[in-house]
């Protein structure tokens, strides 16, 4: 099989410390072009990475007649047009979350994919990470079995830290301001909430996709009651996640690590997961299983192989399915949910603070 000729666009933190690298790393895929708008720093990182073409900016290389797949890093306001630009113009497409900043967005970024047919892939690593891939495995098998009885409530704890670990942060730069970007919101979003409003939907995206996935909930999923500080970020927000009590439990603590983590209850036993920080290189999710009853028994599963790292284990995936018919795992139809309970969450607290 050919290799996937991939354009990337973008040249930030992001692409540069942890998607180029990833991508050029992988034997299926050719990266072969690069798109962006600060000319200097588009020639110094495409130098560095022996890329063979650069572009001014998105729609110069989504005319590249020869690149396939496209990967893509920006503001996340502005993130999700360039993506539908490039599904219009036949390219399918690799994105950082969130897809879409309104609901307004998103419906607009699925319908370019359904009407050029293109696929669009959210890169959700932590649905990729190895250790979530044992959890997602055993609350469907004992969802199934019964084993431990009935699935009765699920919480995931989100405060932050340091989520660089002392990771390496030296990138190329140059002198040239950093492209302006809209602050994009829903039109109903009073304007003294949408810089909140955006915080939060940037850092909580992931966790409220990972429980989705985690449940097999897909779009069945509703906002129950929203209990959030005045800044709209810390707090809790209760949902019903396919006929499961879920809790998001946020805020912020000055953690040496990354204090997030996940847990499911069921009647006899429980599954809980630790997420790893984010550029922590090989290290997946821990895992835990509590089985209760008569042996009481808590067993730790490592997964085989033991030491990957979840935004390697994304590009992968994307490079690996990008060709399949079938959806991503992470498709721009299940991310419209996500979308969907971000501006139901700020609905409501919204409404609390009038």
């Amino acid at each position: 099989m050919e290799k996937i000729r991939l354009g990337y666009i973008g040249c930030g933190f992001m692409a540069q410390k942890v998607h180029i690298p990833n991508f050029a790393s992988i034997a299926d895929c050719e990266l072969i072009a690069l798109a962006e708008v600060r000319s200097e720093l588009g020639t110094t990182v495409q130098k560095r990475f022996g890329i063979p073409r650069l572009y001014a900016e998105h729609r110069e290389l989504a005319q590249d007649a020869e690149i396939e797949a496209v990967a893509v890093s920006a503001d996340f306001a502005l993130q999700g047009e360039i993506a539908k630009d490039l599904l219009l113009a036949g390219k399918h497409v690799f994105m950082e979350k969130p897809m879409a900043v309104s609901i307004a967005q998103a419906e607009a970024i699925v319908d370019a994919s359904r009407t050029s047919g293109r696929k669009l892939m959210v890169g959700y690593m932590k649905r990729y990470d190895a250790g979530n891939e044992i959890v997602k495995a055993k609350v469907t098998q004992f969802r199934e079995s019964g084993e431990l009885g009935r699935l009765t409530y699920a919480r995931n704890h989100g405060f932050g830290g340091d989520w660089v670990c002392n990771l390496d942060t030296q990138m190329d730069s140059t002198d040239e301001p950093k492209p302006s970007a809209p602050i994009i919101t829903p039109e109903w979003l009073p304007e003294q909430h949408r810089r909140s409003y955006l915080g939060y939907l940037q850092q909580y995206t992931h966790n409220i996709n990972l429980m989705r996935w985690f449940l097999d909930a897909g779009d069945d999923v509703s906002v129950t009651a929203v209990d959030l500080d005045a800044n709209g970020y810390s707090g809790v927000v209760l949902f019903n996640m396919g006929g499961v009590r879920v809790t998001l439990e946020t805020g912020h603590v000055s953690h040496y690590r990354w204090d997030e983590h996940s847990q499911l209850y069921f009647e006899n036993g429980w599954i809980h997961t630790w997420a790893p920080p984010l550029l922590l290189k090989n290290t997946p999710a821990e895992v835990e299983i509590y089985r209760a009853g008569q042996e009481q028994e808590i067993t730790r599963p490592i997964p085989k192989p033991a030491w990957t790292w979840a935004y390697h284990r994304e590009a992968e995936y994307f490079i690996a399915n990008v060709r399949s018919p079938e959806p991503f795992r992470s498709s721009a139809e299940d991310t419209l949910t996500d979308v969907r309970l971000f501006e139901d969450i700020y609905r409501i607290f919204v409404a609390q603070q009038e």
